[in-house]
């Protein structure tokens, strides 16, 4: 080998050397991302998984109410046929007295504001922590389809050190940066594309 040749082989070799820096500094850069975007991603299933748990709950307790309450009412309804067939004013005045607190009682479970376990709040409630589910899981969709445009991107550039193919490298940063428009997208508008 000749010492031109020798020379063009090392300028060669510390040419790729250099690529080979770039596209390690690459890798790391797409490695930071997916750890983002797999934080994000976990930290939006919990929120699911959470606000589902709230909501179910929320709904047995109005499920509950309604049943007093119509159970209430029910007694109530019965307490005024028992009142058309009573003549005597004390048990009169009784009985109807023993109805007005059922009629109060069904009319506090329907709608409780102090407390907010009315069922017109328990339902109210319900429905905001069904929709905080919904938001939750619809950012966990674009975290999770963020993640695997990273991984992938991760995986073209580990193919460009192998390869030598610069193209590999430009394919990954465009699918990096489709992982960080689905992350933003996660972050900021959720329901902007529908996902599930």
């Amino acid at each position: 080998m000749s010492a031109h040749e020798s020379m063009e082989h090392a300028e060669h070799a510390e040419h790729a050397s250099g690529e080979n820096k770039k596209i390690a500094l690459l890798i790391a850069v797409i490695a930071l991302c997916l750890a983002l975007s797999e934080t994000l991603g976990k930290g939006a299933q919990t929120e699911a998984i959470s606000k589902n748990v709230e909501a179910s709950n929320l709904w047995a307790f109005f499920q509950a109410k309604s049943i007093r309450r119509t159970t209430v009412q029910t007694a109530a309804e019965q307490g005024k046929l028992s009142l058309a067939g009573t003549t005597d004013d004390a048990t009169k005045a009784s009985l109807q007295k023993q109805i007005d607190d059922w009629q109060k009682t069904a009319a506090r479970y329907r709608s409780e504001p102090e407390t907010g376990e009315g069922t017109e709040q328990l339902a109210e409630r319900a429905k905001h922590a069904e929709h905080e589910r919904d938001e939750a899981t619809a950012k966990y969709h674009h975290f999770e389809l963020a993640s695997a445009a990273f991984q992938i991107a991760i995986v073209l550039a580990s193919a460009t050190i192998i390869t030598g193919m610069i193209a590999l490298a430009w394919v990954s940063g465009l699918v990096t940066l489709a992982g960080v428009v689905m992350t933003a997208l996660g972050l900021f508008q959720p329901h902007l594309l529908h996902l599930h």
